[in-house]
């Protein structure tokens, strides 16, 4: 599900006889900067269609590490504005198939709104979703989780209601019918997320999970409930 929270990217005409440039400023991404993924992006589209050089700004935001999907939002968003700049009327097919070279979690925000998700994340179902009776509280300590790291140390899954049934549920039933299966795994090597969640609960959560593979951990609130008070020392809290 799309929500509010982004990094700023500018994509903008390098002038005359200028190469490619990137830029960054905000939080640190850790890594080789040419590894970044809205270079890809630019490599790609350079590679395939021929474009002309840019200046890409881009200024974090999303913590890092969160599962968050800020890293595959900036390379989808990317190939988004290099479509409108150069008018390649690129449709949404060729936009998606592109994508999912930068990235798993990429062709996701090219539709970018509510979606099942499946395969390696080229299905995109649309579903219906409507939390505007609620309030959800995002909660990130500053860890950084590698998401293929916990892919290998899986073992099992568990089975239960299938998500696209559960998720039709109010969100007061989630809390048995849905369970992310990093959970185990990830508040085994950092008990710090597992306790933000057992707080988010504490404080009047509906639901509360770890966001992907973490380490982000988000809450889902009634509106009535006054979330302005809960306190995570050192964290980074977003709520809308």
């Amino acid at each position: 599900m799309p929500v509010p929270l982004t990094d700023v990217l500018e994509v903008i005409p390098a002038p005359p006889q200028q190469p490619f440039s990137f830029s960054q400023s905000g939080l640190k991404i850790h890594g080789a900067v040419n590894d970044n993924i809205c270079i890809k992006a630019y490599g790609l589209l350079a590679e395939k269609l021929n474009i002309p050089p840019v200046h890409i700004h881009l200024h974090k935001i999303i913590p890092t590490g969160g599962g968050l999907g800020g890293g595959s939002s900036n390379g989808a968003f990317t190939l988004l504005a290099l479509n409108y700049i150069f008018n390649l009327n690129l449709s949404e097919d060729k936009l998606l198939a592109f994508a999912l070279q930068l990235g798993s979690d990429c062709p996701f925000f090219i539709k970018n709104k509510t979606c099942f998700v499946s395969g390696r994340g080229e299905l995109l179902e649309p579903i219906l979703l409507d939390l505007s009776q609620y309030k959800i509280v995002i909660v990130n300590p500053g860890v950084s989780v590698s998401t293929a790291g916990m892919f290998g140390k899986i073992n099992s899954y568990k089975k239960g209601n299938h998500l696209k049934d559960a998720i039709q549920l109010s969100p007061e039933h989630w809390q048995k019918s849905i369970t992310n299966d990093f959970e185990d795994v990830v508040f085994s090597l950092y008990p710090s997320l597992k306790m933000i969640k057992e707080k988010l609960y504490s404080t009047g959560a509906t639901y509360a999970s770890l966001s992907g593979s973490g380490s982000t951990v988000y809450g889902i609130f009634e509106k009535r409930i006054n979330t302005d008070k809960i306190f995570f020392s050192d964290c980074f809290v977003y709520q809308f």
